[in-house]
């Protein structure tokens, strides 16, 4: 019987972004990131002016998205990132998450 790495276990978050991340291609270079990685969800801009996320995929390459978000694209100013564990979504008969989408 064979263990994980603790890197390679599937975990999900929830992200709240605050500061000047809105109109300064936040949300594209997430997904860039994220779908270089092989992180799986979606983004997009909250009225209040935040970005919210839906992250999924291997803790290890997670990490390296989070500490993208943490200074964002250039001409972004992060003042806060929140970061909520989430429910990993299983395949469900044949329906997975294998895209990363902007949302409006």
């Amino acid at each position: 019987m064979s263990s994980k790495n603790a890197t390679d276990m599937l975990v999900a978050k929830r992200i709240i972004v605050s500061g000047k991340v809105q109109g300064v291609g936040f949300r594209y270079g997430l997904a860039e990131v994220a779908r270089g990685l092989h992180i799986w969800g979606w983004c997009r801009n909250v009225p209040d002016g935040t970005v919210e996320a839906f992250l999924q995929g291997e803790a290890g390459r997670m990490a390296q998205v989070l500490e993208w978000i943490r200074q964002g694209p250039p001409g972004a100013r992060v003042q806060q990132v929140r970061i909520e564990d989430q429910a990993v979504l299983e395949p469900m008969l044949e329906e997975t998450i294998q895209v990363f989408e902007i949302r409006r």
